[in-house]
């Protein structure tokens, strides 16, 4: 590709049908290129899920222990961002996924316990800033009411990686070793890597941005607001899923070995709400958020009274993997009021989006250890889903004070 710079200003009026036309594919191109990484990075973050009992046999130590190799991946931190963002998006992107394919790589081939949990650590590192860099491309190359369904397409890739890339890379794993799964993610990544070079335009990068102006996002009140709808009401999603296979065998009456079915249900909603959640984000981005989170508490509800037959199962599952539909107008709001901050904003939400996965499943299994059943999770959801509401109500009356209007 050469080295001009696509933007969101290009249009009928200053090129003919064909370059219009050129100009699309281009877009479409950068944004599936983006997307492969990002279906890399979901396929490794969860494939060793499934796993983690063979982890633990080879490296001699218990299932519980060989969990740090989740969280070790989890602690992976976006203020890479920080230091990223005065350098070409292109060239940051490409070392980004350098980083997440040697870290897998490192993680296929580690002897033991330590440098497992050391390589999942420094693979987890790109995961954040990876995003954050990859939607302020998108959005860069879109019109102005498209910017949010150019981040739902960059999303998607992590959206599919939990329909048909988790799946596919854990059986891989199953039959050849643990080993096979973190090598065919580093090979996707290598991939993303060419098609980076190839599809993504090239960008002068931002001399004036320091890490200083970077953190200047953290004292926008706004910016602290949107992380807590994401760390908050999104928790509800996790709460449920972590509990999600004794819920279906011993409540739903489904059988074991239908499970990965229904996981894949869930799989196949996070793909509708991404793409659903895009299309209101472009319509009205604060209504969008609103919407969504409403969503979720009315499916957290149904979730906890109707999830008594296989079929109702099926619904359930499919809602609650539409909860996605909140992530990317929340992920297009914080890179509007995150002034010339961008970078780590876009990055942050994904830090936030950890955090609700970690908060829900803790709070989800208390409810269940305390005796209130498997569909328990289905209440601490829907609570966590109004903490996130009231959180979006504040957001929405501190810039109503602002500018006299909603944004």
């Amino acid at each position: 590709m050469s080295e001009d710079v696509l933007s969101a200003d290009i249009g009928p009026t200053n090129i003919g049908p064909a370059n219009v036309g050129k100009s699309r594919n281009r877009v479409s191109a950068t944004e599936i290129a983006l997307a492969v990484g990002g279906f890399g990075i979901g396929t490794g973050e969860f494939a060793i899920m499934g796993l983690l009992p063979q982890v633990a046999d080879d490296v001699a130590v218990s299932v519980p222990a060989a969990g740090a190799v989740i969280s070790a991946y989890a602690l992976g931190a976006p203020l890479i961002a920080v230091l990223a963002a005065r350098f070409a998006r292109f060239h940051v992107l490409l070392v980004l996924m350098a980083v997440f394919a040697l870290g897998n790589f490192a993680s296929a081939v580690a002897p033991s316990f330590h440098p497992l949990v050391a390589a999942r650590f420094f693979a987890g590192l790109p995961h954040g800033a990876y995003f954050g860099v990859a939607a302020l491309v998108a959005t860069g190359l879109a019109a102005p009411n498209q910017r949010a369904r150019a981040v739902g397409r960059v999303m998607m890739g992590l959206t599919i990686a939990t329909l048909f890339g988790t799946p596919l890379v854990a059986w891989f794993g199953q039959a050849l070793g643990w080993r096979s799964a973190f090598a065919i993610v580093g090979g996707i990544s290598l991939m993303t890597m060419v098609l980076i070079w190839l599809h993504v335009p090239r960008d002068r990068g931002d001399p004036q941005a320091t890490p200083l102006r970077e953190l200047s996002a953290l004292g926008s009140l706004q910016v602290w607001l949107l992380l807590g709808i994401c760390a908050i009401g999104c928790g509800g999603m996790f709460a449920v899923f972590t509990y999600i296979a004794p819920a279906l065998t011993q409540v739903a009456g489904v059988s074991v070995a239908n499970v990965p079915v229904m996981l894949s249900v869930f799989g196949a909603g996070m793909i509708l709400g991404n793409i659903v959640g895009s299309r209101l984000a472009d319509w009205s981005l604060t209504r969008a958020i609103g919407i969504a989170l409403v969503f979720n508490v009315f499916a957290y509800i149904l979730f906890y009274f109707t999830m008594t037959s296989p079929w109702m199962a099926i619904v359930n599952v499919l809602f609650i993997g539409g909860g996605f539909a909140v992530v990317p107008g929340v992920q297009t709001r914080l890179m509007d009021v995150a002034g010339k901050a961008q970078t780590l904003a876009a990055a942050l939400s994904h830090s936030a989006f950890n955090f609700a996965n970690a908060l829900g499943a803790w709070l989800g299994g208390i409810a269940i250890a305390a005796g209130y059943g498997w569909t328990s999770p289905g209440l601490v959801g829907a609570v966590l889903g109004i903490g996130g509401f009231a959180i979006f109500l504040a957001s929405v009356i501190v810039d109503r004070r602002r500018t006299g209007r909603v944004a």
